[in-house]
C-alpha cells in the first residue's frame, strides 16, 4: 500500500496505486512501519528528510468512508469510525516525533484526514493545475476530532483561513494555498511537484541538523497538538558544545 526508496539523504514515502489512498487499518499500518524504518536509519545518518507523496489523482481521501458504512449495522459503523480516529493519532504522532525535517508532495487532492496528514508535515507542496486541499467534514454532516482542530490551530496561522476552511468547505487549489499559507509552493505537473520536493529536502538535507534537536524542537513548537496526541518534550544539551 506503500512504497521507501532512500535517494541519498531523503526518504521518498508514496502511497501507491491509482486509488483515493483512503486512510484504513490496512494503509496506516504500513505507513507507521514505513515511518519507523525511516526513524531507525535517520539516527544513523544525520542530515536525511522525508517526503511523502502519492500515486493517482489523490494524495488521500481521508478515514476510509466506503468502509466505516460497510458495517452490518449504524453502532458498528460508529465503532469503525471510533477506531479509525484513535488508530490514526499514532501516524500524527509518529510524524511530529521524526527526527527529520518532512515534505508532503501532494500531485492530487487531499480531502479530509488527507489534508491533516498533509498538514502534519513540516511543508507542504502541491499542483498548480490540479488538485484541492478540502475539509470535507461540515458538508457530510461530521464533527471533527479535537486533535483535527488543535494540528489545524497550530499549522494555519490566521483565523479566517481556519474559517474558510472549516466552516466552509472551501476547496482551495494550489495557488490560492500559497496566498492562505496553507502551502509552502505550487507547481506545475506531478514532476514538477516532486522536483520542487526534492530541492527542498536537498537544501533541508545540507543543513546537517541534529535530529533528537529537531523532533524536540518540533513537538514545542506545537504545545496543544503535542498534549493531545501524548508527545512529551526533553531538554537536550547543545550538541555543538
Amino acid at each position: 500500500m506503500c512504497s521507501m526508496e532512500k535517494r541519498g539523504k531523503l526518504f521518498i514515502l508514496t502511497l501507491t496505486g491509482n486509488h483515493e489512498h483512503w486512510l484504513n487499518p490496512s494503509l496506516i499500518n504500513s505507513i507507521l512501519n514505513a515511518l519507523s524504518q525511516v526513524k531507525a536509519e535517520a539516527r544513523a545518518s544525520p542530515g536525511s528528510v522525508l517526503i511523502t507523496t502519492s500515486q493517482g489523482k489523490f494524495f488521500s481521501n481521508g478515514l476510509d468512508l466506503p468502509w466505516i458504512l460497510s458495517a452490518s449495522s449504524i453502532s458498528a459503523a460508529h465503532n469503525r469510525l471510533n477506531h479509525m480516529i484513535q488508530l490514526f493519532k499514532p501516524l500524527l504522532a509518529h510524524l511530529l516525533c521524526l527526527p527529520i525535517p518532512t515534505i508532503a508532495a501532494l500531485p492530487g487532492h487531499a480531502a479530509a484526514g488527507g489534508l491533516v496528514l498533509a498538514l502534519a508535515h513540516d511543508y507542504l507542496v502541491m499542483r498548480s493545475d490540479r488538485g484541492v486541499l478540502y475539509m470535507s467534514e461540515l458538508d457530510l454532516g461530521a464533527t471533527l476530532p479535537d486533535y483535527f482542530i488543535a494540528l489545524a490551530k497550530s499549522k494555519i496561522g490566521s483565523s479566517s483561513v481556519r474559517r474558510d476552511v472549516f466552516l466552509r468547505g472551501m476547496k482551495v487549489r494550489g495557488e490560492t494555498a500559497v496566498k492562505m499559507g496553507l502551502a509552502e509552493s505550487a507547481h506545475q505537473g506531478e514532476d514538477g511537484v516532486m522536483e520542487a520536493a526534492v530541492r527542498l529536502g536537498e537544501e533541508l538535507a545540507a543543513r546537517n541538523w541534529d535530529g533528537d534537536v529537531y523532533a524536540e524542537i518540533r513537538k514545542s513548537l506545537y504545545p496543544e497538538i503535542s498534549g493531545l496526541l501524548g508527545l512529551t518534550t526533553k531538554v537536550i544539551t547543545i550538541s555543538k558544545l
